[in-house]
């Protein structure tokens, strides 16, 4: 039996086959039609009565084509194929269930913060004692939401609990996100339909159990009503016993979320709601002293900038009694974003040095300090 949706589809594209057809070249038409059979066929884990749905859709192209005729909806149709069929049905990274392996990426990547790292380790043992023992270990757990200033490490410290699970990580900032449709999608019926992030976070990492940070979401903005929207929607996203059913707009049929390990950060939480809140827990990220940017500087960011940056060890070093003037040349700053980002400039001024001959290295002193620091 034919699905409704395809049914529809029908009427609509022959009511506008005199107005918007047009003749194309055949071979063209029927390569496309191929390229669309393969990947339906070769889409792994997908539901049956979707891939029967989208069988239905090509053989509906195959009769526009056999007619010679092309229409604007074969192009909306064959987008549509596409991205159902990218999704990540089946696919899936298996978890990395060792707490001592998650310590030490913890503390290979974090200096400090002892506290924070403890709340992870809790939950991260929780996770793995239920999925060692059978159970659904996100399904059971509150998500965690990472508060504390920016550039305090929330979104590092994420990813690193994503490696520390062996799980892919993506990031989606919601500061951008000013209507419910950025999440759950536009209808392929609609002018310039496309799906939602969280679709496309899972087209991305090409699995169905990443880990996705929904970062800074107190900036998801729009008016009241649509942000009443947006935080319903992350009320269904957040929630096991809603998420196994999420339906993108544009997708329209349900998809699994509850495979996803889902990690919200937030500055502050004064805007998010209280049914948003009571699904949460909280980790507040501490702002670092002077004295743990030092350490931080000098022994987790400055090896990573300088190798990042092409430079060896020997061609940049740094006097060890200049940290403190490096770590806060402006005065105070609650994070290690702009620490990171003087290092950088630093290590770019070395490398075109180096790179016009005029010097094989460089060692920093207090004389010229000044020279290599940035002076925005």
């Amino acid at each position: 039996m034919l699905d409704k949706n395809v049914l529809d589809q029908d009427n609509i594209m022959d009511q506008n086959k005199t107005d918007s057809s047009q003749k194309v070249p055949e071979n063209f038409i029927f390569k496309e039609l191929d390229t669309l059979n393969a990947l339906v066929a070769n889409s792994t884990g997908m539901p049956e009565d979707l891939r029967e749905r989208l069988i239905q859709m090509i053989q509906r192209l195959d009769r526009m084509a056999k007619l010679g005729h092309y229409a604007s909806e074969f192009d909306t149709l064959s987008r549509y194929i596409e991205v159902v069929t990218s999704l990540p049905w089946s696919a899936r990274t298996e978890d990395i269930l060792d707490l001592t392996h998650a310590q030490q990426m913890l503390d290979s990547e974090h200096y400090g913060m002892q506290d924070v790292k403890d709340r992870i380790l809790e939950y991260l043992a929780t996770l793995m004692l239920l999925k060692k023992r059978g159970q659904d270990g996100i399904g059971k757990s509150p998500v965690l939401l990472l508060v504390g200033l920016q550039g305090v490490g929330k979104t590092t410290l994420a990813k690193s609990v994503a490696d520390t699970l062996g799980r892919k990580f993506i990031r989606i900032p919601m500061g951008g996100i000013g209507s419910p449709l950025e999440l759950r999608g536009k209808s392929k019926a609609l002018p310039g339909a496309e799906p939602g992030q969280i679709v496309k976070a899972l087209m991305k990492t090409q699995v169905r159990n990443p880990l996705i940070l929904l970062d800074e979401i107190e900036k998801a903005s729009g008016e009241a009503g649509l942000l009443a929207d947006i935080m319903a929607i992350l009320l269904e996203i957040l929630d096991p016993n809603q998420n196994k059913e999420f339906r993108d707009h544009y997708v329209d049929y349900p998809i699994d979320l509850s495979e996803v390990l889902f990690i919200c950060s937030a500055n502050n939480t004064g805007t998010l709601s209280a049914a948003l809140m009571d699904r949460m827990e909280v980790v507040k990220m501490p702002s670092y002293s002077n004295e743990e940017k030092v350490v931080i500087a000098r022994d987790y960011l400055f090896p990573k900038i300088r190798e990042r940056s092409g430079l060896q060890e020997q061609e940049l070093q740094i006097d060890p009694n200049l940290w403190p003037q490096i770590v806060s040349p402006f005065g105070y700053d609650s994070g290690i974003r702009s620490l990171g980002r003087i290092l950088e400039a630093m290590c770019r001024k070395v490398a075109k040095q180096i790179i016009t001959g005029e010097v094989a290295g460089v060692y920093v002193t207090q004389e010229n300090l000044k020279y290599y620091l940035p002076s925005w």
